[in-house]
């Protein structure tokens, strides 16, 4: 395939970390992003480039393009986390791990050269050649959300009890998480924002499904909280609602944070549960996970694609936005619940 010399990216306005955060919310792309035409990237030594078929929006592009994720920005380089493409050149020669002309999902990680692009650049390890039966939509949303659910689900599971706390339960991740949950018996609590989301999870196997806006709320959580007795708690919200969750918890109870999507302040109510009730509180984070633990790394992307190839598993879409469109209409896009959404070269 030949490559040009130049593509079309929207390409990062800030650098490193914001000093006024504002939310998790894209309110406009404008005061971040920018399209531009720059120069296709070369792939470094253990690096391939390649041509983007599809890349996903997550939360955590989100907080990155505004300078409040773990990683910081680079100004004038191209966002986005994930995404599905074909390989088309390898830093190595000759292509030592056989990847030119697969489609793959992968992650750009700390490239700097990222999947909102027509061009990507990502290390060869972290890329994943694709079986036919996975497709463009649920390869491009492959890594960051699956291999997430996967492990926070091993957490569940090796804490040994069946029930287990959730909030954003409709979130593509939480999705998946409780369709793992529903296949080996375990009861998921999830927390939601609207009535109409409850139905449909119930469907996939949550035990519970808490409206966190309802008037009785606080009451139903404290009854489901006493007659499940969970000790996990996977949050991505935090704020006062992860508060109140983690204050009512039993003890040895773990809150495991990897989300920040509430920007209130989030208050420990009572410390003492720290030293008393043996509560902790800890962040994962998938980056760090992949780099703890590679020899499970190849497992669990095996499980991800004979989920999503066999249906037990789907990407809800809300959107495929071309290129030329996004920096209209991603923000109003994002603003719909319950899917996710795309960005096509």
């Amino acid at each position: 395939m030949a490559v040009p010399s130049e593509m079309k990216a929207l390409l990062l306005v800030g650098d490193g970390y914001t000093r006024t955060p504002s939310g998790s919310v894209l309110e406009a792309m404008e005061p971040y992003l920018e399209p531009g035409n720059i120069a296709v990237p070369t792939p470094g030594p253990t690096q391939v480039l390649i041509k983007v078929n599809l890349a996903s929006i997550n939360p955590s592009d989100i907080a990155f393009v505004k300078g409040q994720y773990g990683q910081p920005r680079a100004k004038g380089q191209p966002a986005g986390f994930e995404g599905v493409g074909i390989v088309v050149a390898s830093g190595d020669e000759p292509d030592p791990k056989g990847l030119i002309g697969k489609r793959v999902a992968f992650a750009t990680g700390v490239t700097n050269w990222g999947s909102w692009a027509d061009y990507a650049v990502a290390e060869a390890d972290v890329c994943i050649p694709l079986l036919d039966t996975v497709s463009d939509e649920d390869g491009a949303a492959m890594i960051v959300n699956p291999l997430t659910a996967l492990a926070m689900f091993d957490v569940v599971k090796e804490e040994g009890g069946k029930a287990f706390m959730m909030t954003a339960g409709a979130s593509q991740l939480c999705k998946l998480i409780i369709g793992l949950a529903n296949g080996e018996g375990f009861r998921p609590i999830v927390t939601v924002r609207r009535d109409d989301q409850i139905a449909a999870l119930k469907a996939l196997g949550a035990a519970h499904v808490l409206n966190e806006k309802a008037p009785d709320f606080k009451a139903a959580l404290r009854e489901v909280v006493k007659a499940e007795q969970p000790r996990i708690f996977l949050d991505a919200v935090t704020g006062p609602l992860a508060s109140a969750i983690f204050d009512i918890m039993p003890k040895r109870s773990r809150w495991i944070i990897y989300g920040k999507l509430d920007p209130e302040a989030t208050v420990i109510r009572e410390p003492g549960q720290l030293i008393f009730q043996h509560k902790r509180i800890e962040g994962f984070w998938l980056s760090e996970w992949m780099r703890q633990f590679r020899d499970r790394r190849g497992p669990a992307i095996l499980e991800a694609q004979k989920r999503f190839s066999d249906g037990r598993w789907s990407t809800d879409v809300t959107a495929v936005v071309p290129l030329a469109e996004a920096m209209t209409r991603v923000p109003a896009e994002l603003a719909k619940p319950n899917g996710k959404v795309f960005i096509r070269p």
